[in-house]
């Protein structure tokens, strides 16, 4: 292969990265325009988060055409393969975060007219910063390659399963004893549980940039506490 031929292959792999990497940067500017919204309860914000979900989704398809052609002309082996794979993998579980995000946008319109009780924003807000650390601690763990950072990453997970835990468990006790509670609270239920999703694939994120770094997968039990389905026997039981 000449050096011209090695370098535009090169090249083309870093350029999928960037996408990568704008893909990510998109993501977390849509989860904080997504909770901002709903803390404010500002349908304003929330049509902000929708924008920035459909350029992810556009990114998404250019980048998995880029993919298409790439294996065509190039027919990557072994470490290249491996990318251009971890590329595909990342890139759907950004988009995932993309919908997820969207979704939580979603309650800021249906609750603006609501007024929930402070504690429980407050602890969804916690949730949420922790899932956004964990996305950037991913993403950068992504583009260094730093194995050790995503382990870091997928174990965090633990700590988002806990706190959802914690608050639904909050959430279902404020429906229980005042039934003019269960609207906002089923809202703020359902945003939560979005933030849990978006932990879970960062924790795919992570799980990817190990495998790209070391070529084989985590070999331990994934890390997941989400105890919700007992909760929920234990309140209504």
């Amino acid at each position: 292969m000449s050096e011209h031929i090695v370098k535009s292959y090169e090249n083309e792999l870093a350029a999928l990265d960037r996408s990568i990497g704008q893909m990510g940067g998109l993501a977390e500017q849509l989860l904080g325009q997504a909770f901002e919204a709903l803390e404010q309860r500002n349908p304003e914000l929330a049509d902000q988060a929708f924008a920035s979900d459909h350029l992810i989704d556009e990114l998404q398809s250019q980048l998995e055409e880029q993919v298409v052609v790439m294996i065509a002309r190039r027919q990557p082996m072994a470490n290249d393969l491996r990318q251009i794979l971890a590329v595909l993998k990342v890139a759907g579980d950004l988009e995932r975060i993309g919908d997820l995000a969207k979704n939580i946008a979603k309650r800021a319109g249906t609750i603006a007219s609501v007024t929930h009780p402070k504690p429980l924003i407050l602890g969804l807000r916690h949730m949420y910063e922790m899932a956004a650390h964990s996305l950037k601690g991913a993403l950068d763990a992504y583009a260094a390659r730093d194995d050790r950072r995503a382990v870091e990453i997928w174990h965090d997970d633990q700590r988002i399963d806990a706190l959802y835990n914690s608050l639904f468990r909050e959430l279902l006790t404020y429906m229980m004893e005042d039934p003019r509670n269960i609207g906002i609270c089923t809202h703020l239920l359902f945003a939560a549980k979005n933030i849990e999703r978006i932990g879970d694939h960062t924790t795919n994120i992570a799980e990817t940039v190990h495998f790209l770094a070391r070529g084989v997968h985590l070999s331990e039990e994934r890390p997941k506490h989400d105890q919700t389905s007992s909760t929920l026997i234990q309140k209504t039981g």
